[in-house]
């Protein structure tokens, strides 16, 4: 096992802004939203993940506070962190022996982290019972996740679209040869939805359902083969204040992401533009590799390989990749060892 032993548990986690993974003993054992629900009165703990999403938006903010303790990918509210990655290991339910073993963990970081924010994902995980804390880059855990063989002398370019960052490498011989980090993701496509909601039909929608519209009709094209129905979006009207309904098409949502979706292909256009010659003869036989749950957006794929003129490939199951990657350099560490900080 080399750096882990018997007496050791070992969790992998991948602490994103949108959903956080924790995998263990080789199986995802939570996947949860990133987000803490807080008793303003007596600065309790109420609620993590699922059950504290469930309360944004509807909850007095004299009582209870909902907080995402990540943004952009990295901790933008220290505290909360510590509370959110601490609950996460005691939903993991991993220190049920009657001597708490030693808890190691290998956290997954954006490749465009500070070392200030780096650290701060590293006392946060201290603070919440790890003993030894290591890092791996999100684009090479999505990689490994993918079943791209990262340490081969052949050059792979990866898009890993989170919830607050985009993230761009190009990797090979175990190491990312360049990189681009944009913190334009899934978040500012819910943002762009929520913008246009209020701008082209004076209506005013939370972000959680924006989200759901971005699911249900969202598309990074005005033209798909398969069209999907318009969805009835509810929302308050922001003339009159009365709750409203406005059918919204998938047209509408391609319009409302152009601008974000444009500057991620201007940042892989970008990445490709400092690969190495070699490398480049290698992606062009491989393609674009997407992972995280923005790949999954209808017609991305195909509107990147328009743009470059690769082929784009999805992970299978893209929203763990990158968790599942974690996992699996966790698992063989020795193998792995030199790509976790």
């Amino acid at each position: 096992m080399g750096l882990f032993s018997f007496f050791n548990r070992e969790l992998a986690m991948d602490l994103g802004t949108a959903n956080s993974i924790v995998i263990y003993n080789d199986q995802v054992v939570i996947d949860e939203p990133s987000v803490v629900a807080i008793d303003k009165k007596t600065n309790k703990i109420m609620a993590v993940g699922t059950d504290a999403k469930n309360m944004e938006g509807k909850n007095s903010s004299e009582i209870i506070e909902t907080v995402r303790p990540l943004k952009n990918g990295v901790i933008a509210d220290y505290e909360m962190a510590q509370h959110l990655i601490r609950e996460l290991i005691g939903m993991a339910n991993v220190n049920r022996a009657i001597l708490p073993p030693s808890l190691r963990m290998v956290i997954c970081i954006p490749s465009g982290i500070t070392n200030v924010e780096e650290r701060a994902v590293r006392e946060a995980a201290q603070q919440a019972g790890a003993k030894e804390i290591r890092m791996i880059h999100e684009p090479m855990a999505a990689a490994i996740g993918i079943g791209i063989d990262v340490l081969r002398p052949e050059g792979h370019i990866v898009v890993d679209i989170g919830g607050g960052t985009s993230e761009i490498a190009v990797i090979s011989l175990g190491g990312i040869v360049c990189n681009n980090s944009v913190r334009i993701a899934g978040d500012e496509f819910n943002e762009n939805i929520v913008d246009y909601m209020r701008s082209n039909h004076s209506m005013a929608i939370g972000l959680r359902t924006a989200e759901e519209v971005k699911i249900k009709v969202g598309s990074a094209l005005s033209e798909l083969d398969e069209e999907p129905e318009p969805f009835s979006t509810l929302g308050r009207d922001i003339v009159t204040g009365l709750p409203k309904q406005v059918q919204i098409s998938y047209k509408e949502v391609a319009y409302a992401l152009d601008k974000s979706i444009t500057r991620i292909e201007q940042a892989i256009l970008d990445t490709l533009g400092a690969t190495p010659p070699e490398l480049a003869a290698d992606i062009y036989r491989t393609g674009i590799f997407l992972a995280g749950g923005g790949s999954m957006l209808r017609g991305l794929d195909r509107r990147i390989a328009s743009k470059t003129n690769l082929e784009v490939h999805i992970a299978d199951d893209p929203l763990r990749a990158v968790a599942r990657g974690t996992g699996i350099a966790l698992k063989n560490f020795d193998k792995f060892a030199f790509l976790i900080r």
